[in-house]
């Protein structure tokens, strides 16, 4: 049996060689063959020169360098595509996701699993506000959407070779990853672990300092639903209801009242809200428009500048 274990990296210099020291503590004793195979997402520290040593004496260690900066989700769908596993395990590199659960995962893929998640019962390090903010986030997306993310469950799983086959053929060029493993389907199981604080170095998905988890949560929003859309229809129907109401009785308070009041401030109110109504549907529609842009556009969601340790060329294909 190959396993292979995936890593997206940004400046993870003080990081890198803690996590191949686990990961090697934890795999070498299994009677499996694997890979770790390293994606760069254009890190400006020495994380790449590190992982070219470690290389060197370890021809396990592959290394995939992007020509720039991606994101993590283009770098875990290069990884997956240059895997030979039978099995696959992706993971992000800070060590806050144990390396040590890897056994525990394998069993479960033993047991039949196609896709075995891994639930986070506790996270360290991360402030309560954060957690009550992921788990609305989570709840909303699960309301709208036609697919359930368990809460909690982040970008730590394995995926038997068909379940990264038919991720990979899904060929989005903007994934929303954690969707698209529930979208997928076959037999899905679930690991608990308590998540750990982050081993060294600083987050590079600050809540407040960063657009990443707000863009994870837009992607995540219109990529498997299109309630957004319909309520946006709905909101302008009601909206245009009201309207109608409105002048209604603005003519029978006029004609059989003979009440007339100038209503300024009622004008204003009323003018307010008919624009940011039509401002927020635009912008819910401009969500999905530019969600249909970026695919039509055909381009490739990752260019590669370089590789080492693979058997076909180094250079990009």
């Amino acid at each position: 049996m190959l396993l292979s274990v995936v890593f997206s990296f940004r400046n993870e210099e003080d990081v890198l060689n803690i996590l191949i020291e686990r990961l090697q503590k934890t795999l070498n004793p299994l009677d499996i063959d694997y890979e770790l195979i390293f994606v760069n997402d254009a890190s400006t520290d020495g994380s790449l020169e590190l992982l070219f040593n470690l290389h060197e004496k370890d021809k396990r260690i592959k290394i995939i360098n992007m020509s720039r900066r991606f994101g993590v989700a283009p770098c875990v769908m290069a990884g997956l595509r240059h895997t030979k596993g039978d099995a696959v395990v992706y993971m992000d590199s800070d060590l806050q996701d144990p390396p040590e659960l890897i056994p525990a995962l394998l069993e479960k893929f033993k047991e039949g699993a196609d896709v075995v998640n891994t639930t986070r019962t506790k996270r360290n390090g991360e402030s309560v506000f954060k957690m009550w903010l992921t788990r609305r986030a989570y709840r909303v997306i699960n309301f709208v959407s036609d697919i359930d993310i368990p809460e909690n469950t982040g970008d730590f799983k394995l995926l038997s070779r068909r379940a990264v086959d038919q991720l990979i053929n899904l060929n989005e060029y903007d994934p929303f990853m954690r969707g698209l493993v529930r979208w997928i389907g076959f037999k899905q199981e679930q690991v608990f672990y308590e998540r750990e604080a982050r081993c060294a170095g600083k987050t590079h998905f600050s809540l407040f300092r960063s657009l990443q988890p707000t863009e994870e949560f837009i992607r995540g929003l219109v990529s498997f639903s299109e309630l957004p859309l319909h309520f946006a229809l709905v909101l302008g129907f009601f909206v245009s209801v009201g309207a109608f109401i409105y002048l209604l009785e603005i003519i029978f308070t006029r004609v059989f009242l003979g009440i007339h009041n100038p209503g300024w401030p009622a004008i204003m109110v009323t003018m307010l809200f008919l624009c940011g109504t039509i401002l927020f549907t635009i912008g819910v529609q401009g969500l999905y428009i530019g969600k249909i842009h970026q695919e039509i556009k055909k381009r490739p969601p990752y260019i590669i500048e370089s590789k080492r340790g693979f058997d076909d060329n180094e250079q990009s294909r």
